[in-house]
């Protein structure tokens, strides 16, 4: 197979696809203001190729922050892509269309992966979609786009998710998760008062969530949202954390990119040697592919805010690049298999 990724810094889309011919899967991201006249002149570019979009930042060796980025899959792919709607109410009503298309490429765990792109409500719906990807073991990776809206097929959509399944007729393919944070010291915390229709944290150990955050790292309220780009939370799922971002103050308690629920256990992390971290994921996807001909990734709009304040996104950007073909989106939340995280990377190699 190969990953054609073409961008347009000034939203300029016959730009973005130059040199895109018989693409077999379009992925678009682009910026708030020309996404739905971008998804109609891509379609009338290639009409009735698969295809999902989202309002996002996108990147290959660069990041387009404001203009266009179209990724497309050639040669050697079967795919299809359609779209779960009412994902605030009942995704499960339209699973049959996940069930049709799992069999329409014949998806198996070793070279099948489910993208998607989210509008909201993200965990409710990968609940939905991982119930018929884990009856044959398929892995999944993808995000959540801005403004609440996504496209499918040419189409936008609101309040839902836009998702492809991708074969590999050539090879294999496999999921990652990356996760530079870890453990802060000793604290561990019972989540209460919590409000999950707005991602509320209440109390922790029956304490003011935000009082608690403050007093352990010594911040004020208003360094409270960018704090957590060093100290976030987690939530034990198994054997792995899921991060938890904050998002604001809302009172004495702490609203959050993630829902927290009433007893879930949390601990608070701390940022590690995340140069360290990112050679070690090139490390193990080297160690699993003797051949790679793309990676697509969704690296965190957090991430993407700290390696940047650090002079580091380029220089991660070029490491990444050395596996080969990379591009990927700039996410609100990022979606590993029945996962939904903060402040992660998640990607998907193809042999």
């Amino acid at each position: 197979m190969k990953q054609f990724f073409g961008k347009s810094h000034s939203g300029d889309l016959k730009e973005a696809v130059r040199g895109l011919s018989n693409p077999q899967l379009i992925m678009l991201m682009s910026n708030k203001e020309q996404f739905e006249e971008h998804v109609k002149k891509l379609e009338a570019l290639y009409p009735g190729v698969p295809s999902i979009g989202c309002i996002g930042m996108s990147y290959d060796t660069s990041v387009v922050e404001q203009g266009v980025g179209v990724l497309a899959f050639t040669d050697g792919i079967a795919a299809v892509a359609d779209v779960l709607e009412e994902v605030t109410v009942m995704p499960v009503k339209y699973i049959e269309r996940l069930e049709r298309d799992v069999a329409k490429v014949d998806a198996s765990q070793r070279d099948t992966i489910c993208i998607d792109f989210c509008s909201g409500n993200d965990a409710c719906v990968l609940t939905t979609i991982y119930s018929v990807l884990k009856q044959r073991n398929i892995g999944l990776v993808g995000g959540t786009g801005d403004a609440g809206k996504v496209s499918a097929n040419g189409k936008i959509y609101e309040d839902a998710v836009a998702y492809a399944f991708v074969k590999n007729l050539n090879g294999k393919v496999k999921a990652y998760k990356e996760n530079i944070y870890h453990k802060m010291q000793n604290h561990r915390f019972i989540a209460s008062r919590t409000d999950k229709a707005k991602y509320i944290l209440g109390e922790l150990n029956g304490k003011s969530a935000k009082r608690v955050y403050q007093d352990i790292l010594h911040v004020s309220e208003k360094e409270i949202t960018t704090q957590t780009f060093k100290n976030p939370f987690g939530k034990i799922n198994g054997d792995d954390v899921c991060i938890i971002s904050i998002k604001e103050v809302d009172g004495d308690a702490l609203a959050c990119f993630r829902q927290v629920n009433d007893s879930d256990v949390l601990m608070l992390l701390e940022l590690g040697d995340y140069r360290a971290t990112v050679k070690e994921t090139i490390q193990m996807i080297r160690r699993d592919f003797s051949r790679i001909s793309a990676v697509f990734s969704v690296n965190c709009l957090f991430r993407y805010l700290l390696f940047s304040d650090n002079h580091y996104m380029q220089e991660y950007l070029q490491d990444m690049g050395t596996l080969g073909n990379h591009a990927g989106l700039v996410g609100y939340g990022e979606h590993y298999n029945n996962r939904f995280v903060n402040q992660s990377m998640t990607c998907v190699v193809f042999e």
